[in-house]
Parts: C-alpha cells; sequence; structure tokens
C-alpha cells in the first residue's frame, strides 16, 4: 500500500511539472505573439507602410499636348488627336499564356510576335504591346481580362491637309518627337513639358485612381506658318499636274509676298503622305525647295542686270554690240542662238542674249558683281530654321576667273536654290530691298537692306515686262488683267561632274503685278521628258495659273489698264 502511494504522489509530482511547463511555454508563445504585435504596430510599423505603398503606389507622367502648327490664317496643318496605347506587365500577362491567341488578334499581331514580346523582358515592369489603337481594338483587349494589362493615353500627329504641305510642315515620329521640316526645326517650343503625377495600382499593375499631382504638364506652343492654305493648294495642284504631263523627275515651287519676306506656299513633287507612315522615307520627304541646288541658268540675268546698273557700269538705253552671235572669253566661246547685232538692256533680258550679258558682267570688277549676288543672298542659307537648308553654292570673287565671271551672269558657274531665287526676285519686286525670308507669320513688317536703288529695281521689272509679252520667252505666263514680270531659264543640269546635254531644269521666275509689285515666285521642273523642255513651255503656265488664283484670292487689283502702249513685238530666243 505504501509503494503504491508513493507512486501516486510521484505522477502527480510529475504531472504539476509538466502542467508548469505546459503553461510556461503557452505563456512565452503568448509573450512573443504579443511582443511581436507590438513591435510591428510600433517599430517596424512604418517600413511595412511604406513596403506596402511601394507595392501599390507608382508614379506616371502625364503627356503635355504637343502644339498646333497651322497657316497664316490659323487652318490646322499639324495637330495631336487623343489615341490609346496597350502596355502589359511581363511576368503578369504570362499567367494568360492560353488567351495569347485572342490577345494577338485583338492587336493585329501574331501569338508568337506577343509571345516573343513578352519573353525578352520578362524581368521588366512594364512592355508596350502596341501603341495607337483603335477604339474597337481597346474594347477587345479589355473583354479579354487579362491580368497584367493596361490602357495608357497617348498622342497621335495628324495631318489634315495630307501630302499638300507635308514637305514644309515635316512630321513626327511615333513618339512626337519632330523629324523633318517645321515638326524638327521648333521640336522644342512645340514639345512643350511632360507632368507627373502619383497613382494607386492593383496587384496587376493597373492604375486604379490618382494619388496627387507632382508636376502639372505644360502643353507645346503653337505656331503659325507663313503660308496661305488656299494658295498652297492651287501650287500643289497645278505643279503636280505639270510634273504629270511633262514626265518630269521632280518640280518645286515658291511664292514670296514681297513685302513682308512671308513664304506664302511652298510645294514640291512628288510628295508624301505624312499620315502614312510606310512613305515617309527618302528622297521622298525631302523639301526640295530649300536643299535642291542648280544652275539657274537665263533666270540669273534680270538680277546681273541689276547690279550692273547699280554699279553705274551700263545704263537702260545703252546699245550692247553683241555681233556676231560670239564672244570669245579666254579658250571658251560663248554664243547666241542668232546674231542680234546691236541692243538695249531690255532685249538682251527679253531675248535672253548670253553674249550681251556676259559682255555687261565683265565690264564690272568681279567683287563687285560678287557682292551684289551675295547680297541677295547666294552662298546663303535663306531663312536658317530648317535642318537641311542648303546655302547653294557661290565661290568667293578671289577664285573666280574671267570665264567664271561671264558664266556666272547668265547662270552657270553658281548654284541657287528655289526659295534662294524667289528672294532675290522678291527684292526687285520691293523697289530693291531685301527683307528676311521667314517660314512664319510675319505681324510687323522687319527691316530690310536695301540691294538696288529703287529706280533701278523698277526699271528692270519694266524690262522684264517684254520677256513675257508677245515675242519674249516666256508668254505663257500672262495673267488677263495683270502686268507681269518674269524670265525663262533653261539649263543643264550637272551630273557626274560635268554638264549633260539632254537633262534639263526648266524654270520660270516672275513677280507680280508690276504696277504694285506684291508677290514673287518661282518654278523649277526637273529632267521634263514629254513636249519641249524650255522654261517658258514648261515652267511659265503653272506661274499663269496659280498666280492668277493667288491675286484674287488676295484681292489684288488688275493693273493692266487699257490704252497702256505696249513695246514692240520682239523675236525669242531662249
Amino acid at each position: 500500500m505504501k509503494r503504491a502511494a508513493e507512486k501516486k504522489q510521484d505522477m502527480a509530482r510529475r504531472f504539476r511539472q509538466r502542467s508548469i511547463v505546459v503553461v510556461a511555454l503557452f505563456a512565452v508563445f503568448g509573450l512573443s505573439l504579443l511582443g511581436k504585435s507590438v513591435w510591428l504596430l510600433t517599430i517596424a510599423n512604418e517600413r511595412y507602410e511604406a513596403k506596402a505603398e511601394s507595392l501599390h503606389l507608382r508614379e506616371r507622367d502625364i503627356f503635355a499636348h504637343r502644339g498646333i502648327i497651322t497657316d497664316r490664317h490659323g487652318e490646322p496643318l499639324a495637330i495631336s488627336t487623343p489615341v490609346d496605347s496597350i502596355w502589359a506587365v511581363p511576368h503578369e500577362l504570362a499567367l494568360d499564356v492560353e488567351k495569347f491567341g485572342p490577345l494577338a488578334t485583338a492587336l493585329d499581331m501574331s501569338p508568337e510576335g506577343v509571345m516573343r514580346r513578352i519573353n525578352k523582358r520578362m524581368d521588366k515592369q512594364f512592355v508596350w504591346l502596341r501603341r495607337h489603337l483603335r477604339p474597337d481594338q481597346v474594347r477587345a483587349v479589355n473583354e479579354l481580362q487579362l491580368r497584367g494589362i493596361d490602357v495608357m493615353r497617348e498622342y497621335k500627329r495628324f495631318y489634315p491637309t495630307g501630302e499638300v504641305a507635308a514637305h514644309l510642315v515635316g512630321f513626327a515620329n511615333i513618339d512626337e518627337k519632330g523629324q523633318t521640316g517645321i515638326e524638327k526645326a521648333y521640336e522644342a517650343a512645340l514639345t512643350g513639358e511632360s507632368g507627373r503625377k502619383r497613382i494607386v495600382q492593383d496587384r496587376e499593375g493597373r492604375a486604379i485612381a490618382d494619388v496627387e499631382s507632382i508636376r502639372t504638364p505644360r502643353p507645346g506652343r503653337d505656331i503659325a506658318l507663313s503660308i496661305d492654305s488656299r494658295i498652297q493648294y492651287f501650287a500643289y495642284r497645278e505643279l503636280k499636274r505639270a510634273v504629270k504631263l511633262h514626265q518630269a523627275q521632280t518640280g518645286s515651287m515658291v511664292i514670296i509676298d514681297v513685302r513682308t519676306g512671308e513664304v506664302l506656299a511652298m510645294v514640291n513633287q512628288p510628295g508624301f503622305n505624312p499620315n502614312d507612315g510606310s512613305q515617309r522615307i527618302g528622297e521622298r520627304v525631302t523639301n526640295r525647295a530649300m536643299t535642291r541646288i542648280l544652275d539657274p541658268g537665263s533666270s540669273i540675268k534680270p538680277l546681273v542686270a541689276a547690279i550692273a546698273m547699280s554699279e553705274g557700269v551700263v545704263s537702260a538705253s545703252e546699245l550692247i554690240d553683241t555681233s556676231p552671235g560670239v564672244l570669245q572669253v579666254g579658250a571658251k566661246p560663248i554664243t547666241d542662238k542668232n546674231n542680234l547685232g546691236a541692243i538695249d538692256l531690255s532685249t538682251i533680258i527679253a531675248r535672253s542674249s548670253n553674249v550681251g550679258m556676259s559682255m555687261i558682267a565683265l565690264r564690272m570688277d568681279a567683287e563687285q558683281m560678287w557682292r551684289g549676288l551675295n547680297r541677295l543672298g547666294f552662298g546663303l542659307p535663306s531663312t536658317g530654321t530648317l535642318h537641311d537648308e542648303s546655302a547653294g553654292k557661290l565661290n568667293h570673287y578671289m577664285d573666280w576667273s574671267e570665264i567664271t565671271q561671264a558664266t556666272s551672269s547668265y547662270g552657270y558657274g553658281l548654284s541657287v536654290t528655289p526659295l534662294q531665287l524667289a528672294s532675290a526676285y522678291a527684292t526687285l519686286g520691293n523697289d530693291g530691298a531685301r527683307v528676311p525670308v521667314s517660314l512664319l507669320r510675319v505681324d510687323d513688317v522687319p527691316d530690310s537692306e536695301q540691294v538696288f536703288p529703287v529706280d533701278v529695281a523698277r526699271r528692270v521689272l519694266e524690262m522684264m515686262e517684254h520677256v513675257v509679252k508677245p515675242g519674249g520667252t516666256g508668254t505663257k505666263a500672262a495673267i488677263p488683267g495683270y502686268r507681269v514680270a518674269g524670265k525663262t531659264g533653261t539649263s543643264w543640269k550637272w551630273v557626274n561632274g560635268e554638264y549633260t546635254r539632254d537633262k534639263y531644269y526648266s524654270v520660270f521666275a516672275g513677280v507680280v503685278p508690276v504696277d504694285n509689285p506684291r508677290l514673287a515666285a518661282v518654278i523649277i521642273i526637273d529632267e521634263p521628258k514629254k513636249g519641249d523642255y524650255y522654261g517658258g513651255d514648261v515652267a511659265a503656265p503653272v506661274f499663269s495659273e496659280v498666280m492668277r488664283e493667288a491675286l484674287r484670292l488676295m484681292a489684288l487689283p488688275p493693273d493692266n489698264v487699257p490704252g497702256l502702249v505696249d513695246p514692240q513685238p520682239l523675236v525669242a530666243q531662249q
């Protein structure tokens, strides 16, 4: 009995000991839980809150609205329209791989293409799937309810006039960064400054709500160009028609307001549609009116005549003996088509005498002639605005030989752009005062430089009227009711280091109306293959058609007064 009682007491003692241990363990566990809770609620609270927020808070850019490009009257030439783009978190989207087929269909992609894009960026938190989608595509993607996919609002550049003003306006890429033309030249002003905001997103990366604005976006500045969309359209239409009619390589036309220096129209052919990315390649997007250089041929003769008159080496009434129609300068004979005999300066221009013009040019010092051409803007960029604008070619007079001086007087040995030539003719039309060329709308008439005396400029314009009248080389440039001053040019092309004898530039340059000049224009047709190739046959008709409409749109009154005595008809020589 005694042993049984001792055994019972021993068991009771062990039970109490075990109970104490269990209670102690529970007490320790409870205290640890309590301690952990206190630690989480106090010491670690800020750290875990920050970590939680980092999983759901994100910062995103707010795109700044790109500035609008308009014509001089506020008609839009380039605008930004809102579009949606689809992006993804690769490792989240990969969980719905079985839906890649429907996703690819909605995005107009192949399932393999979607898979490749995701696999290449699996370690990233962001990847574009497809940008600038149609609304129906965005709806189709949203209906799939995929993980890790979200929609971002962007802007896409749109060009309402399409091909008509494409070369001047240029275009922007998918990120709305200017690539050519005004879009590139004024990139900083058009772009503005993006904003920044903080958002809350869910575990799949989709935005749930905006939290705060960090930086307000600053929209880009609007740019008003100098061109008139109506005149631009007529120039585009007629140039395109001429290039097609004569099966030419290319064509360019520039129209300038002689008073303000504003470019009212600038077109090139072939053109391109800036809304179609497949057309925005190679030479097709080149603005040849500002980049193409060519020997101007006889179109430079009125300018050289004005320089010579300004220097006092020839007068309007003086007779120049061009007999026998050949002038030997060094080893080179300079010839006229016919022996014109003794003729005045007006006839030299109207009948395009190379001999007569060379004789006058050689009366000047090389420096005098070079300085006159340079003051007209030859050898210098016309605007300094567009990145690829050409300065043409005008070698320094110290490098001129006698033959260079002679040939330059009828348009060989120097090269100009269509814009430079148009600017020089605008100077003639503006009473000899050169105004800076502007591609932007001008609200105040800028300061000018007097290149020619007023009486010289007006007299040369009167001489140029003979070119357009019966017997001149540019009769097809005539405009009913208006006095037109112009000059034709037909120059050989420089190809592979030599002048070709079967490829030409057909040129016409003119000013209208002569009584109160307002517009100057230049048309260049490159390599006409069908029909005639003379400037008076190919380029002059374009001048007539376009300027007729421009005069009407600008409400410029006719100046061809009945009873005006015309000069005697002359026999033309191209």
